[in-house]
């Protein structure tokens, strides 16, 4: 059964922030990128820093950006098998926004007087 993506080309007026948002927006995409870029690269690592994630979820959303050519998923021909995720070099593209979008997050944090210990990707806390 093929994974069916309902919004990958819907941008009626080829909208530049739409079709980003095609590629990376949603709950859970600019998450997953922000954990792989910090290293977080394998599925159990994934799944334990985004508990609220279901695991047909996860594995969805990571076949769409693999789809989609912004990580590449690495199988290393071991028992047991270990699979890493690793943005690639047009994925690595996507951090400003999600650097950006960190930032303000943390930002909007401290207004909101709530604590993160989080770094962004630019290494800034």
């Amino acid at each position: 059964m093929e994974n069916i993506r309902k919004n990958k080309d819907f941008n009626p007026n080829n909208c530049p922030v739409t079709h980003c948002m095609n590629k990376i927006g949603g709950k859970w995409k600019p998450i997953v990128i922000f954990l792989i870029s910090m290293g977080k690269n394998r599925f159990s690592l994934l799944q334990k820093a985004i508990p609220d994630i279901s695991k047909q979820m996860l594995v969805n959303q990571l076949r769409e950006m693999e789809e989609d050519k912004i990580i590449e998923r690495i199988i290393f021909a071991e028992i047991p098998p270990r699979v890493e995720y690793n943005l690639s070099e047009y994925g690595k593209t996507v951090l400003p926004i999600i650097g950006v979008m960190a930032d303000w997050g943390k930002v909007d944090m401290r207004f909101s007087n709530i604590s993160t210990t989080i770094e962004s990707v630019h290494g800034r806390s």
